[in-house]
């Protein structure tokens, strides 16, 4: 299939990942080596999201500082105090956000999530290379996300790849129905529909009512993603076939995000 190489937001942090990563291989060269020895075992993500023994609508709460499109949401936010709340309002698995220039995030983030809470966590973050699998396995993680379009198919396989063998989960995202090949070649059971669009930062809530019909496999489990704030946004993206849903601004804006939380899980039991 033809790549195109992503512009706009997505393709200048993209670069930026590219960039950033190169710094820290340079930093820590051995850590590849000293992650393969570890024998970590990661927690199940997707088996977390499609458990049939627990109740109330899927979620994956995330933990973000800002966004590009956002601006500063919680510049101080302390993470692991976000991600308790978060599993105490009844989430099934908890996103950190790792990426440092756009998102104020960072990996001691995620260690220091992993260390406060017991559920599934995704690493949240431009993955361009192979080494951003086990920096986030070495950190904690038990999923990772790669957004389809933003590299060459076969360099998303790597870090596929890399991930299947750390036993990390993978989550895919798109936005555009050109992605959908992209889909289908990594082969993950977990994909995700962005309601934004990385390139323009645009967000039309119905995108996943268009793609959702391209996407729905056997075995797949698809989860909403951007621009739920509220119950009715649940329902909305339930009735679509949503089977789980990732929320961050909303949640990162509340004032009582143990509150904001249980109130998604229940909108869509």
């Amino acid at each position: 299939m033809a790549f195109r190489p992503p512009q706009g937001t997505l393709g200048e942090l993209v670069r930026a990942a590219m960039e950033d990563v190169a710094m820290r291989k340079r930093e820590r060269p051995g850590l590849v080596s000293e992650v393969a020895r570890a024998r970590l075992r990661p927690r199940g993500f997707l088996a977390a999201l499609t458990d049939p023994e627990r109740c109330g609508f899927a979620l994956i709460c995330e933990v973000k500082r800002a966004s590009p499109s956002a601006g500063t949401l919680r510049a101080a936010a302390d993470a692991p105090s976000l991600a308790r709340a978060f599993v105490e309002g009844g989430t099934r698995c908890v996103s950190v956000l790792t990426e440092g220039r756009r998102f104020g995030g960072s990996l001691q983030d995620l260690r220091a999530v992993r260390e406060a809470v017991d559920v599934p966590l995704l690493r949240k973050d431009f993955m361009v290379d192979p080494y951003m699998a086990f920096e986030a396995a070495e950190a904690g993680a038990d999923c990772i996300l790669l957004i389809a379009g933003a590299l060459e198919p076969s360099r998303m396989e790597e870090i596929a790849a890399a991930a299947r063998e750390l036993g990390l989960d993978i989550l895919i995202e798109l936005a555009n129905a050109r992605d959908v090949p992209v889909i289908d070649a990594i082969d993950t059971p977990l994909v995700g529909v962005n309601a934004r669009d990385l390139e323009t930062l645009e967000v039309d809530a119905a995108r996943f009512d268009r793609l959702a019909p391209s996407l729905r496999r056997p075995g797949r489990t698809l989860v909403a993603e951007s621009g739920i704030r509220d119950a009715v946004d649940i329902r909305r993206v339930a009735e679509w076939g949503a089977r789980a849903a990732l929320v961050g601004e909303s949640l990162m804006r509340s004032g009582d995000p143990v509150r904001a939380v249980r109130a998604l899980v229940e909108a869509g039991a």
